[in-house]
């Protein structure tokens, strides 16, 4: 592998996830335009919630796509069925669940982040149409995670693509044509969750391999396998809730200085979230070629995708970072039109510039272990990190304010990179254990 062939993997898959982030920036540009910092707010509350919810079974799409390109390296096409056919079982269980609870967990949410009044209505509008989404969006995690593990990429970019753009036109369309207002981009994001959905299930049904031999579901739930799955998700699991404990302090923080603080730093966040997610996309190759690599007991594709993991980390943080301090004013334009949201937006902007630096190492080495899945390391490097950030978010806040907001948040970024990075000596040794029993099987 060269970095012709990583890049082949990383590009396309840096399109594809960094339209995951697209749903809640298009939301919060369009409302933007309008007059009312209050609509920005209800939108930064609501797509917190739904971040939240999301990310909690975001393992749904990373492991599924580990086991199958394990199962993809190791050429065992009945395990590569079952690695869709699990996740996808505990994907419609989660739905129904979050359906049958949308009141208390709407309320608890709203509780817990405590927004201004009409900050809350607006958030509570958005909030009762999308939670309509979670089964679609759900059950779409595990069908891109097993096309992603079993390398069918430009089917995952083309359903993502497509999802993004019927959503932008769609909030456009009910917000400027119909005057909808928040339920509009809401409404907008709905739909596009509904079609990609419809979609990946139109594309697996094509496949011969889950029409011919899709296993029964006391296969699917046999202990020992439905066992080493679930120990793998309870770590990525934790892994999110402590990203999620972040994340939600950190909106309740802006919350607490004010609507148009709140909003200023919600258009800072959507831009902080494509940053993120443009990582993704090298996260998820280095996921690929480790899970491979792992399945097919070849340590040396695994150290090759060790080192240009961390060559792209270099490279990929000096062009975000370059980019966003040339063109900062334009992107901040982009997501509002409102004067005093735009200016408390230039005053804090100056932490995203080192935001790739401080994160890059933390997301994109992320793809290595969750490819072998080698999952503790992940859960442990974020509770570290989460640490290091209550510290840092109760000592600086008081002293600097929404500054301090913002350095707990690199803080947090350097801790995840710097925890996990000491893990990949122990990650070196095992794939050397596995190549060497793998040897001494073949003799």
């Amino acid at each position: 592998m060269n970095h012709r062939a990583y890049l082949a993997l990383a590009i396309p898959l840096t399109i594809s996830t960094i339209t995951t982030p697209l749903l809640g920036a298009v939301d919060t540009a369009v409302v933007g335009r309008l007059p009312n910092p209050a609509l920005i707010g209800g939108v930064a509350v609501g797509t917190i919630i739904f971040n939240t919810m999301y990310w909690l079974f975001g393992f749904l799409r990373v492991s599924t796509s580990g086991f199958a390109a394990q199962a993809s390296g190791a050429n065992d096409a009945r395990e590569s069925v079952l690695a869709l056919a699990r996740p996808f079982f505990i994907a419609m269980l989660v739905s129904l669940g979050f359906l049958l609870l949308q009141k208390p967990i709407e309320q608890g949410a709203l509780a817990l982040i405590n927004p201004a009044a009409d900050v809350g209505k607006f958030a509570s509008q958005y909030f009762s149409i999308r939670i309509w989404g979670v089964p679609f969006t759900l059950l779409n995690y595990v069908i891109l995670g097993w096309l992603l593990g079993t390398g069918r990429i430009k089917v995952v970019v083309i359903i993502q693509i497509l999802m993004n753009i019927l959503n932008m036109i769609l909030a456009l369309l009910f917000v400027n044509g119909f005057e909808w207002g928040i339920s509009g981009v809401a409404a907008a994001t709905l739909i596009a969750e509904f079609f990609a959905f419809a979609l990946g299930l139109f594309i697996l049904s094509t496949e011969s391999s889950l029409r011919k031999s899709f296993p029964p579901l006391k296969e699917i739930i046999e202990p020992g396998s439905f066992k080493k799955m679930m120990l793998v998700n309870q770590d990525l699991f934790i892994r999110t809730m402590c990203l999620l404990a972040v994340f939600n302090l950190f909106t309740m923080k802006s919350a607490s200085f004010g609507t148009e603080m709140l909003a200023a730093n919600a258009v800072l966040f959507q831009i902080h979230y494509l940053m993120a997610y443009a990582y993704d996309g090298f996260s998820n190759a280095s996921s690929i070629f480790a899970g491979k690599a792992m399945g097919a007991n070849d340590r040396k594709l695994y150290t090759k995708t060790l080192s240009m993991s961390s060559q792209w980390a270099i490279f990929s943080s000096l062009f975000l970072a370059a980019g966003y301090y040339m063109f900062s004013e334009r992107i901040i334009s982009i997501f509002t039109t409102i004067p005093s949201v735009i200016a408390l937006a230039e005053t804090y902007d100056q932490w995203l510039i080192l935001f790739p630096f401080a994160a890059s190492f933390g997301l994109i080495l992320y793809g290595l272990f969750t490819g072998a899945t080698e999952t503790a390391p992940i859960r442990n490097s974020m509770v570290f990190a989460l640490l290091v950030y209550l510290l840092a978010l109760y000592s600086l806040v008081p002293l600097f304010g929404n500054h301090g907001l913002w350095m707990s948040f690199i803080v947090f970024s350097i801790g995840r990179s710097l925890f996990l990075a000491l893990y990949v000596p122990k990650l070196n040794k095992k794939y050397m254990q596995r190549e060497k029993w793998a040897e001494r099987i073949e003799y």
